[in-house]
């Protein structure tokens, strides 16, 4: 086969996994009751937001007189300013995401995949920004944007890892990370850093297989990458499960302790759980309501 033929059947097998993206995560956005998402604060706008009292230095006009005729306070009526904000996504497409240990599972891609577009679509009817870390999808808004983040978050990279890119990283914005978090943690704590040097504040979502928590493994086990980098072969593998969930356990903790410093927040997530548990929790979390 050409390397055109080659490059020409990719690119068809490539975009034909858009549209069933798209479809999982529009169904999965549906479940989520959108609210209106964004800091709200007084300012100019057209919304209704509150009453107050009549302070020194109001204007006139800014007087509500029916409201303040059913008192003997005079209100003003404030209105809402919703600023909209970027949120900035990185999805580990690393190959060690394309895991799945049982055929009725679907990989930590997927789910780490559907997760991310699922929120991004969530953001942009909200008025939010979206984009992708680096300096390849800046944060915009519409339905253009989104049929870009299908198309790029589509993509599958040979490492075994990916490293997050903080790279053009908007100060003050928001940011959410999904991977396993299997590999090196440095390049993480690294992004982390200087997304918290710039006011980023976001979510860590790592994505897991059962199996990678319960390790159920058990005799002669070859265990290989997905990528291939990696194989190892032991005639008791029952004798490693101790040793290897103390080491999962630690790796979260680190995770867990490494957002409470920078001022995010961290949620570790099975592929056998409901995907829609997940989309809840971050959706609240980009407003601030987890802890």
């Amino acid at each position: 086969m050409t390397q055109a033929a080659t490059l020409r059947q990719r690119s068809e097998a490539e975009a034909a996994r858009l549209p069933a993206l798209l479809a999982r995560a529009e169904h999965l956005a549906g479940t989520v009751l959108l609210g209106d998402h964004g800091r709200r604060r007084s300012g100019i706008g057209d919304d209704f937001w509150q009453y107050r009292p009549l302070q020194t230095g109001d204007a006139l006009r800014d007087i509500d007189w029916r409201r303040s005729a059913r008192s003997d306070t005079q209100f003003v009526r404030e209105r809402e300013w919703q600023i909209a904000q970027s949120v900035m996504l990185w999805v580990d497409q690393g190959a060690s995401m394309r895991f799945a240990s049982d055929p009725n599972l679907i990989t930590k891609a997927d789910r780490a995949r559907t997760l991310a577009m699922a929120t991004a679509i969530l953001l942009v009817h909200g008025g939010e920004r979206v984009g992708l870390t680096g300096a390849d999808l800046p944060p915009r808004r519409g339905r253009a944007q989104i049929a870009r983040l299908s198309e790029m978050l589509s993509l599958d990279e040979p490492d075994d890892y990916s490293k997050p890119d903080s790279r053009n990283m908007i100060p003050q914005s928001r940011a959410l990370f999904f991977s396993d978090f299997l590999g090196d943690p440095e390049p993480v704590e690294t992004a982390l850093t200087k997304a918290a040097d710039r006011g980023v504040q976001g979510a860590l979502v790592q994505i897991l297989d059962p199996s990678e928590e319960m390790f159920p493994f058990d005799g002669r086990t070859i265990f290989q990458s997905v990528g291939g980098g990696y194989v190892h072969e032991t005639l008791k593998a029952g004798d490693l499960r101790s040793r290897y969930l103390d080491r999962l356990a630690k790796r979260k903790d680190r995770l867990d302790q490494l957002a409470r410093l920078t001022g995010w927040q961290y949620l570790c997530h099975r592929t056998s759980d409901s995907a829609q548990s997940a989309l809840l929790w971050i959706y609240r979390a980009m407003d601030g309501g987890q802890r």
